[in-house]
């Protein structure tokens, strides 16, 4: 076997690999993802001329752009759209849809900019009957679960590259002594 034919074969295409990933990470191109907030419910005081408590649902949904270009015409889907607040203030309007939805719409959504919109509604409503899609001119966002957890301190991320690069080179030098020694 051939050492120097194989690498000459194999180094046109891990190139090409290698230059599709690195043009996914640096392209200019927009990534919507979004993610639940919070979901809550809130059970208020009886009143003082002897009404029932009232019982408040609220919830959040956060959607940012984490890429490094403009979305455009971002449009997040509602069966029912009750009370909300988005923050940061920024300009959307909101539209009928023909089925009987409605969507916000945020005509421009910047380069890591994330907004906040949440909802005040009341039972029976719950938030899964509320929010259908998020999208934009380039497609669907990503929807992101996310769970609470410590963050490791950055010395300690540094200590991990490490060993992980470590490993790469030995992993990648024994990879090219097996092939040199089954070659001989």
């Amino acid at each position: 076997m051939d050492v120097d034919l194989i690498v000459k074969i194999s180094m046109p295409i891990v190139t090409l690999f290698l230059g599709i990933l690195i043009n996914r990470f640096i392209e200019n191109r927009e990534k919507l993802i979004v993610h639940l907030g919070y979901i809550a419910s809130h059970k208020l005081a009886p009143k003082e001329d002897g009404r029932d408590p009232t019982t408040v649902n609220t919830h959040s949904v956060i959607l940012r752009n984490s890429g490094n270009k403009a979305a455009k015409n971002v449009r997040v889907g509602h069966n029912y759209l009750p009370d909300f607040n988005v923050y940061p203030d920024i300009e959307y309007s909101v539209n009928e849809l023909p089925a009987g939805g409605k969507e916000l719409l945020f005509p421009t959504l910047t380069p890591k900019k994330e907004i906040t919109i949440s909802y005040l509604y009341f039972p029976p409503n719950t938030w899964e009957g509320i929010n259908t899609h998020i999208e934009s001119d380039e497609g669907k966002a990503k929807v992101v679960q996310v769970l609470l957890q410590a963050q490791p301190k950055p010395i300690v991320l540094k200590v991990i590259w490490f060993f992980i690069i470590v490993g790469l080179v030995g992993t990648i030098y024994s990879v090219i002594e097996l092939i040199k020694w089954f070659a001989i």
